[in-house]
């Protein structure tokens, strides 16, 4: 299994400046690939250029991007651009964000955002692989003058509507907080798609929160994005199941932020994230594994954590090699009792 680090997720009250630390960390630490994610403070490619230019050569993956409020063509102009800029593979990961996004922020309509996905994947993917000298799009009289930005198209999905786009268009499907039980099923289903859709699954990635031996303010940060997915249609009756039906009750009922997170027990981070003691998350990390998913996406915890320097260098390649291969000596003293 594949492990990448997201450095932009969704919008909290870290530092301006946090994505860039943690990418460097991540760079550092050589992790493969960092996600830039797209939000209210930072446009994805122009974070993906300056993380480019400030490290040594981990891959970049721009988004998800609103297909709602960026055309195909503009997606596929950035990626070329920031592919430019940093002279490595840039990918994009579209997704369709949320109402409050999309209207209360860019001002625009979210309407067919199902439709809007499919048509757009669809259009990138052809777009992706365009050559100099061939037009910029389709009948148009403008000609590419750069290469294609040479990274994968990512599609973000949970509902079906959206797998079916992924496994139709993509060369990876992006899910987001889910538990390993939820993987299990989402992987059936991409698996279904993709054979209607005549095409090899592509790879399954998920964005994981990610705290090692996190301290209070970690679990905090962590407990904060779960509580938004509290009546998300899939992930409440999944929160219910799993004994926090008081707070999604609560949620349901209009409940702030501040009263959901008292509402949210410690227990609830580890639900769908990677929490606790380094043996502990490299279990869950497995548990993942089994449950057929091709990469983790870790978003780790900055708040008590800079950089999330203390999580990603525990879960860092070379450290998870090490202990692949070298099995802990029995105690001298033989087993505890």
């Amino acid at each position: 299994m594949e492990i990448s680090v997201v450095a932009a997720a969704r919008e909290d009250d870290s530092p301006v400046e946090e994505p860039l630390r943690v990418a460097a960390v991540a760079d550092r630490l050589g992790y493969g690939e960092v996600w830039l994610g797209e939000g209210p403070t930072w446009d994805a490619f122009v974070l993906a250029t300056a993380v480019g230019r400030a490290t040594g050569g981990v891959a970049l993956t721009a988004g998800p991007v609103a297909v709602s409020v960026r055309d195909a063509y503009s997606l596929v102009r950035g990626a070329a651009s920031a592919a430019a800029v940093t002279g490595r593979p840039v990918g994009v990961a579209l997704g369709t964000s949320s109402k409050r996004v999309v209207e209360g922020v860019h001002g625009r309509p979210r309407v067919r955002p199902a439709a809007v996905l499919e048509e757009t994947a669809a259009a990138l993917r052809a777009l992706l692989h365009g050559e100099p000298g061939e037009p910029v799009v389709p009948g148009s009289g403008f000609r590419r003058r750069r290469r294609p930005p040479g990274g994968p198209l990512t599609v973000a999905a949970f509902g079906d509507r959206a797998i079916a786009t992924a496994a139709a268009h993509a060369d990876r499907m992006l899910l987001d907080v889910v538990s390993p039980e939820q993987v299990r099923v989402l992987r059936a289903k991409l698996h279904d798609a993709a054979e209607r859709a005549g095409r090899t699954p592509p790879r399954m990635a998920t964005w994981v929160p990610a705290a090692v031996d996190p301290d209070p303010a970690s679990l905090t940060q962590v407990l904060r994005g779960v509580a938004g997915y509290l009546t998300v249609p899939g992930y409440r009756e999944m929160f219910a199941a799993t004994g926090f039906g008081e707070a999604v009750d609560l949620a349901r009922a209009g409940a702030g932020a501040d009263t959901l997170l008292r509402a949210l027990p410690a227990e609830a981070a580890a639900t769908v994230g990677l929490i606790g003691a380094p043996d502990a998350v490299r279990a869950r990390m497995e548990a993942y594994a089994a449950a057929g998913l091709d990469e983790i996406a870790l978003v780790p915890a900055t708040a008590g954590d800079p950089g999330g320097e203390r999580t990603l260098t525990a879960l860092a390649p070379e450290r998870r090699d090490l202990s692949r291969r070298t099995p802990p000596r029995p105690s001298a003293a033989g087993p505890c009792r």
